[in-house]
């Protein structure tokens, strides 16, 4: 059976050399990239060390004989990661997983940013998707009232299997902002970042320098 998002996240692991500090993403996709470069690890013996977005890329790297470390330690080499959406331009939004701040701080700090997708996420424009913007729980009103003011139509994620707000990695809460067109992803991901109690936003712009799609055909380089 094709599975598209392995078939991306397995060819991103081909890009990794030995002795590579890498930025492990989060989500669906990038725990296949963890996957296959604990595989490589096993049998080729190539030496990497990795910097997780999460916990739950933190996990997954464990599981595949992958040494942690910290951004205070070492620069990362190469940072692999995936997307809720990608332009033609390659901006992007992230924070599906609401593991976008953290996600966004590895992925700035690489020297060389992949994308890992499938096909479905590849769009001409930006905004079908939310623009998760995660916010200090105490400033959630405020947040929200200015976003309305943007334009957008906003809410706070709720948890599934839990009474509440979801809970992001560093304590915060996520605002989904639903934008009807973002004109300018540019000025959008700074202008968010100006409010007041926003620690940061999903948008990406003017990072990524390689995008790889699983798609029907096989693999898409952009």
């Amino acid at each position: 059976m094709i599975n598209l998002k392995r078939d991306a996240g397995y060819k991103a692991a081909e890009y990794v050399k030995d002795g590579d500090v890498l930025g492990l993403g989060t989500g669906s996709t990038t725990h296949y990239f963890i996957e296959a470069v604990g595989k490589r690890i096993a049998e080729e013996g190539i030496k990497v060390m990795g910097i997780p977005t999460s916990f739950q890329s933190l996990l997954l790297a464990k599981k595949a004989n992958i040494p942690i470390t910290s951004l205070e330690e070492h620069d990362i080499d190469l940072a692999v990661d995936g997307a809720d959406e990608i332009d033609p331009d390659l901006n992007l939004i992230k924070g599906g997983g609401a593991a976008h701040t953290l996600e966004k701080i590895v992925d700035y700090s690489a020297k060389k940013l992949i994308i890992i997708a499938d096909e479905s996420k590849e769009v001409e424009s930006l905004g079908a998707f939310p623009v998760p913007v995660e916010v200090i729980p105490q400033s959630s009103r405020v947040v929200m009232k200015a976003l309305e003011d943007m334009g957008a139509k906003p809410e706070i994620r709720m948890a599934e299997r839990k009474d509440g707000p979801i809970i992001t990695d560093n304590g915060n809460f996520i605002i989904d902002a639903k934008f009807d067109e973002i004109e300018s992803p540019l000025h959008l991901e700074i202008d968010l970042n100006t409010i007041p109690g926003v620690v940061e936003n999903g948008i990406f712009t003017e990072m990524v320098d390689k995008v790889i799609l699983g798609t029907k055909d096989g693999i898409k380089e952009l």
